[in-house]
């Protein structure tokens, strides 16, 4: 038998139903009839998705009766937003510094911007 797949979590959040199953999730716990009443597509393929979003820990279940409940780990998408962050510091400067050119007039090239005045990276 082959190694199991591990999802991360970039791959579980690429498809839009896993998307918005995550959003469904914020709302309560819920079992798997629940969450398929939600959308156009079969009970079996709602499962593949909670399993990749459990493969990947934005989503874990526990057996409550005869149903398996299924609810957010907010761990994983605090991560998630911690990565997510860098980014948005990152373009938040970019944007900050372009604000601060347009407005001042100044004339400044990405290559002015890419090397030191002196032509080195």
């Amino acid at each position: 038998m082959g190694a199991a797949v591990k999802h991360d979590i970039f791959q579980a959040i690429a498809d839009p139903t896993r998307r918005d199953v995550l959003r469904l999730l914020t709302h309560h716990d819920m079992p798997i009839s629940e969450i398929s009443s939600h959308f156009p597509v079969s009970r079996t393929a709602i499962v593949k998705h909670l399993h990749v979003l459990s493969e990947a820990k934005l989503v874990s279940s526990r057996k409550v009766g005869r149903e398996k409940l299924y609810s957010l780990q907010p761990e994983s998408l605090a991560e998630l937003k911690d990565w997510l962050s860098y980014f948005e510091q990152f373009w938040t400067n970019k944007l900050s510094m372009l604000k601060s050119v347009v407005e001042n007039g100044e004339n400044v090239t990405l290559k002015d911007e890419m090397f030191n005045k002196d032509g080195k990276e």
